[in-house]
Protein backbone atom coordinates (compact mmCIF):
# COMPACT_ATOMS: atom_id res chain seq x y z
CA UNK A 1 0.00 0.00 0.00
CA UNK A 2 1.60 3.53 -1.29
CA UNK A 3 1.93 5.92 1.57
CA UNK A 4 0.06 8.93 1.79
CA UNK A 5 2.65 11.34 2.31
CA UNK A 6 1.61 14.83 1.08
CA UNK A 7 3.89 17.95 0.02
CA UNK A 8 3.73 20.96 1.01
CA UNK A 9 3.59 22.34 -2.56
CA UNK A 10 4.26 26.23 -1.52
CA UNK A 11 7.30 25.28 -0.62
CA UNK A 12 8.12 23.63 -4.09
CA UNK A 13 10.67 25.51 -5.80
CA UNK A 14 9.24 24.34 -9.63
CA UNK A 15 5.83 25.54 -7.81
CA UNK A 16 7.18 28.72 -6.97
CA UNK A 17 9.16 28.97 -10.27
CA UNK A 18 5.65 28.07 -12.24
CA UNK A 19 3.64 30.72 -10.31
CA UNK A 20 6.75 33.40 -11.29
CA UNK A 21 6.53 32.62 -15.39
CA UNK A 22 2.71 32.75 -14.70
CA UNK A 23 2.85 36.16 -13.32
CA UNK A 24 5.28 37.02 -16.27
CA UNK A 25 2.72 35.96 -19.01
CA UNK A 26 0.25 37.48 -17.39
CA UNK A 27 2.28 40.91 -17.51
CA UNK A 28 3.26 40.29 -21.11
CA UNK A 29 0.01 39.43 -22.55
CA UNK A 30 -1.28 43.20 -21.29
CA UNK A 31 0.73 44.18 -24.64
CA UNK A 32 -0.78 41.89 -26.76
CA UNK A 33 -3.37 43.32 -29.36
CA UNK A 34 -7.06 43.29 -28.29
CA UNK A 35 -7.91 40.82 -31.25
CA UNK A 36 -5.83 38.10 -29.62
CA UNK A 37 -7.44 37.99 -26.21
CA UNK A 38 -9.48 35.49 -27.04
CA UNK A 39 -7.43 33.54 -28.72
CA UNK A 40 -3.34 33.03 -28.38
CA UNK A 41 -3.65 35.08 -25.25
CA UNK A 42 -5.96 32.87 -23.86
CA UNK A 43 -4.13 29.62 -24.43
CA UNK A 44 -0.98 31.08 -23.04
CA UNK A 45 -2.89 32.28 -19.52
CA UNK A 46 -4.15 29.00 -19.05
CA UNK A 47 -0.95 26.93 -19.81
CA UNK A 48 1.11 29.47 -17.23
CA UNK A 49 -1.61 28.95 -14.49
CA UNK A 50 -1.82 25.41 -15.27
CA UNK A 51 2.07 24.65 -15.20
CA UNK A 52 1.84 25.90 -10.88
CA UNK A 53 -1.83 24.80 -10.40
CA UNK A 54 -1.29 20.81 -11.33
CA UNK A 55 1.61 20.83 -8.72
CA UNK A 56 -0.83 22.49 -6.35
CA UNK A 57 -3.45 20.17 -7.25
CA UNK A 58 -1.62 16.42 -7.69
CA UNK A 59 0.64 17.92 -4.09
CA UNK A 60 -2.48 16.61 -2.09
CA UNK A 61 -2.25 13.20 -3.90
CA UNK A 62 -0.16 9.99 -3.54
CA UNK A 63 3.14 9.99 -4.78
CA UNK A 64 1.85 8.16 -8.03
CA UNK A 65 -1.11 10.06 -8.26
CA UNK A 66 0.81 13.48 -8.08
CA UNK A 67 3.39 11.87 -11.09
CA UNK A 68 0.85 12.10 -13.04
CA UNK A 69 0.01 15.63 -12.15
CA UNK A 70 3.44 16.68 -12.84
CA UNK A 71 3.29 15.41 -16.39
CA UNK A 72 0.17 17.85 -16.96
CA UNK A 73 2.51 20.63 -15.59
CA UNK A 74 5.40 19.37 -18.10
CA UNK A 75 3.04 19.41 -20.88
CA UNK A 76 1.46 22.75 -20.02
CA UNK A 77 5.26 24.07 -20.11
CA UNK A 78 5.84 22.86 -23.45
CA UNK A 79 2.72 23.98 -24.83
CA UNK A 80 3.12 27.28 -23.13
CA UNK A 81 6.66 27.55 -25.35
CA UNK A 82 5.22 26.74 -28.20
CA UNK A 83 2.54 29.69 -28.11
CA UNK A 84 5.71 31.97 -27.14
CA UNK A 85 7.08 31.31 -30.44
CA UNK A 86 4.34 32.12 -31.94
CA UNK A 87 3.53 35.03 -30.21
CA UNK A 88 7.17 36.14 -31.75
CA UNK A 89 6.54 35.03 -34.97
CA UNK A 90 3.78 37.30 -34.94
CA UNK A 91 5.95 39.93 -33.91
CA UNK A 92 3.97 40.43 -30.60
CA UNK A 93 7.40 39.91 -28.38
CA UNK A 94 11.36 40.58 -29.30
CA UNK A 95 13.80 37.92 -29.67
CA UNK A 96 15.19 39.26 -25.80
CA UNK A 97 11.72 38.47 -24.09
CA UNK A 98 11.16 35.17 -26.05
CA UNK A 99 14.76 34.01 -25.04
CA UNK A 100 14.02 35.26 -21.31
CA UNK A 101 11.45 33.02 -21.41
CA UNK A 102 12.29 30.24 -22.74
CA UNK A 103 15.39 29.77 -20.47
CA UNK A 104 12.85 30.16 -17.50
CA UNK A 105 10.19 27.72 -19.24
CA UNK A 106 13.43 25.36 -19.57
CA UNK A 107 14.31 26.17 -15.76
CA UNK A 108 11.04 25.10 -14.84
CA UNK A 109 11.14 21.92 -16.84
CA UNK A 110 14.74 20.66 -15.91
CA UNK A 111 14.06 21.39 -12.45
CA UNK A 112 10.33 19.39 -12.58
CA UNK A 113 11.76 16.37 -14.38
CA UNK A 114 14.44 16.08 -11.47
CA UNK A 115 11.45 16.21 -8.91
CA UNK A 116 9.56 13.75 -10.73
CA UNK A 117 12.54 11.12 -10.66
CA UNK A 118 12.77 11.97 -7.63
CA UNK A 119 9.50 10.85 -6.92
CA UNK A 120 9.59 7.73 -9.12
CA UNK A 121 12.88 6.34 -6.93
CA UNK A 122 11.17 6.59 -3.82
Amino acid sequence: MESRKRHNYKNLKIWQLGLEIAQDISDLLLTFPNHERYDLSSQMSRCSVSMSSNIAEGSARTDKSFNNFIDISLGSSFELGTQLLIAHHRNYINQQTLINLEEKIAEFQKMTMGFQNGLNNQ
